[in-house]
């Protein structure tokens, strides 16, 4: 016989579970919770009058017995200028999405914070751990997570010195590698560099890639670093300098996408066409690098893949695991679009 549901007024508690099941309050916790020694077909009897009932465990309690917040958090110090933009779907929040979808699956809920440079923002916040998305030198977010004694990992390899938290590595030089191979193909031969003023390892790898890149190929070394907050207005008015500065700059490799952006404008406002006097490339395609007119070339980072990862290595943490330095990302993969491919 089917068990019946109790008075609609109320929602069954562990009282009335324990009571149908014929067991204590307290073998009714052990069995929903995986705790103690309850023999199994008593445990599924358990879980199957829990549900008849429709009796939901009370996390906030479980939460409070276990000592555990059952949440991690998504952080950076990457303003979102850059991170997000004005549609606030940028690389950031795609991390988020993907990343929160992940948690759920662990039963863990993803606590997304807003950029974090100074003050409180991590020290308020009822968390288990975080993961901190491409922290800088003397990156704000690690150092709130060091000083509160929680665990964490990084997307995106750590550039502090005395860092030592496990990542996910996103493959920064072989990213750059990829869009300056990419231009050299398409005839580039004055191409320009333009990426964050911090040291974020994209920032770090890029510089690295194309001072190499350049040397092999003979370019002559142009090179910008952009303040992140200011956006794609930043963007824009270091292109434009750069172009009557280095007139004979024929493609420009703008990493972070809201200077890429920028870069297209300053290279029409200053009387040249996207691609066939000055082509451009960025480092992720997001939206918009593919709403971008014309179309930015771009590299698949996965960050699907990617995010997920990061939580996996962040829970392994939270369990007690032995965990690997580094986790790798898929290999990235360029998109060509029209910003960049002639004829």
């Amino acid at each position: 016989m089917a068990v019946k549901p109790t008075s609609s007024s109320r929602p069954p508690t562990i009282a009335d579970v324990a009571r149908v099941a014929g067991v204590s309050r307290t073998t009714v916790s052990h069995a929903l919770n995986g705790l103690g020694k309850v023999d199994p077909r008593t445990r599924e009897r358990i879980k199957k009058v829990a549900a008849e009932l429709g009796y939901r465990p009370n996390l906030r309690a479980q939460r409070l017995r276990r000592g555990q917040a059952k949440a991690i958090a998504l952080a950076s110090s990457m303003p979102f200028a850059v991170a997000g933009g004005p549609s606030r779907l940028g690389f950031y929040m795609e991390v988020a999405a993907a990343a929160a979808e992940s948690a759920l699956l662990h039963d863990y809920a993803l606590v997304l914070v807003p950029p974090v440079q100074s003050g409180s923002a991590l020290y308020s916040v009822d968390i288990d751990g975080a993961i901190v998305v491409e922290p800088d030198v003397g990156d704000a977010a690690a150092a709130q997570l060091r000083e509160r004694g929680l665990p964490y990992v990084a997307l995106g390899r750590p550039v502090s010195p005395d860092e030592d938290a496990p990542y996910v590595d996103l493959r920064g030089g072989q990213v750059a590698e990829l869009l300056l191979g990419h231009l050299h193909e398409q005839g580039a031969r004055r191409p320009a560099l333009i990426v964050g003023a911090g040291s974020r390892h994209s920032t770090v790898d890029a510089l690295a890639a194309y001072e190499r890149i350049a040397a092999e190929h003979g370019w002559e070394p142009v090179v910008a670093q952009v303040p992140e907050s200011g956006g794609e207005q930043a963007g824009y008015e270091r292109c434009a300098a750069l172009l009557a500065e280095h007139p004979g700059i024929d493609a420009v490799c703008a990493l972070v996408d809201a200077f890429a952006v920028g870069a297209v404008r300053a290279v029409r406002d200053s009387g040249r066409s996207v691609p066939d006097d000055v082509m451009v490339v960025t480092r992720y395609d997001g939206l918009r690098a593919r709403t971008c007119e014309p179309p930015l070339t771009a590299v698949d980072l996965h960050l699907d893949q990617v995010a997920a990862e990061a939580v996996e290595l962040l829970l392994a943490r939270l369990g007690g695991e032995t965990l690997p330095t580094m986790a790798a990302a898929p290999e990235p993969r360029l998109v060509a679009r029209a910003s960049s491919v002639r004829g």
